[in-house]
């Protein structure tokens, strides 16, 4: 007996051909979801796997577009590759996730299209490569990259103000009253990286010479490693804390080191919002469950995911050549426990609670 077809399906189904493509691919709005849970149903019970060769003879297209992230583990590039999923699914495309590592060369090969002939397009949040290399690409697929602009070429960005929702963050932890506040995740490489970070510090810099603050680069280690990590958060504050530096806050750019700094701080018997305020930036969701919750900057991932998704495929799609572009999505700051002592001591029974603000919304084209 050959491998189930679509038209296996789509008799045991009771349904169409076109009915069973619809739900393969995804497009809503045009199947029931009676419909759609019978058609995968059938799918599961007969084991029919969809043959994209078939498919890209018959049409010339594969649908298949990839997503190249430094590492999975990180709950940031895990809530992306989610929303990305979501967002090429409802525009009828299948996502393949690559792993990269951090490593330049891995990150090159994926914006070559993983040297796989069936990939229409690439998005990529580079971590360790040069821009330059992006130059001299051997494939030079449809490319969207998350991130801070660093790159000129035929490509676009979708990324938020860092430079904005940092100043935003510190504003916000002045406001508070903390006046001597720490950062960790400043960066003097990778290029990727660098020009993430150094947005973020240029923002925390700016709000502190609004209010008439001082800088002190004691209060600003340089993180060493590739990608932000709580390994990495947990160092940082362990040496602000044995410098005897005795900030009032710390402000973490990637939620991943405020929680690594959480952990450092407790072993010092120290607690926040009760001995230090506390922020981290990335609004991943196991910032809701930390005690004390997170005050952090949130991004709209979704509407990250569906600007990407789109711009790429208005990239794929198009007949002319289409110049850098510039997106911008959405983020809010999300004012939690960490940030706010009275709060906690106050409504220790309401996790999560706190205010939140709208943030900077924006979409430019460059």
């Amino acid at each position: 007996m050959g491998e189930p077809t679509l038209h296996d399906v789509a008799a045991r189904a009771g349904v169409s051909i076109k009915t069973v493509s619809n739900v393969l691919r995804g497009v809503t709005g045009k199947v029931s979801a009676e419909t759609s849970a019978r058609v995968l149903q059938v799918i599961e019970e007969i084991g029919y796997r969809p043959n994209l060769s078939a498919r890209r003879l018959r049409s010339g297209r594969s649908n298949v577009v990839a997503l190249a992230v430094p590492d999975l583990r990180n709950p940031y590039f895990a809530e992306v590759a989610t929303a990305m999923i979501s967002a090429a699914r409802q525009a009828g495309y299948t996502l393949l996730i690559e792993e990269t590592g951090g490593n330049a060369g891995d990150e090159l090969n994926a914006a070559e299209g993983l040297r796989d002939p069936l990939i229409e397009g690439v998005i990529m949040a580079p971590l360790a490569l040069d821009p330059r290399q992006l130059d001299r690409r051997g494939r030079t697929v449809p490319l969207v990259l998350l991130g801070e602009h660093d790159y000129d070429g035929d490509c676009d960005h979708v990324m938020f103000d860092n430079l904005t929702a940092s100043q935003r963050m510190t504003a916000h932890l002045i406001e508070q009253g903390y006046r001597r506040i720490a950062v960790i995740g400043r960066q003097d490489a990778p290029p990727q990286a660098a020009a993430m970070a150094a947005m973020r510090f240029n923002g925390y810099r700016r709000a502190l010479t609004e209010a008439g603050l001082a800088y002190d680069q004691r209060l600003a280690p340089v993180i060493a490693t590739t990608a932000y990590g709580k390994a990495a958060g947990a160092e940082a504050a362990e040496q602000i804390f044995a410098r005897g530096l005795k900030p009032d806050a710390l402000y973490c750019f990637a939620d991943v080191l405020a929680i690594g700094a959480l952990r450092a701080a407790h072993c010092r018997g120290l607690h926040a919002p009760e001995d230090f305020g506390l922020a981290g930036f990335d609004g991943i969701e196991e910032g809701r469950f930390t005690i004390p919750t997170l005050t952090t900057i949130a991004p709209d991932y979704a509407d990250m995911a569906a600007l990407a998704v789109n711009a790429l495929i208005e990239r794929m799609e198009s007949t002319v050549p289409i110049g850098h572009r510039d997106i911008l999505c959405r983020y809010e700051l999300e004012v939690r426990e960490s940030t706010q002592p009275g709060l906690r001591a106050g409504a220790a029974g309401a996790p999560g609670a706190g205010a939140v603000s709208a943030g900077a919304v924006g979409a430019a084209a460059g």
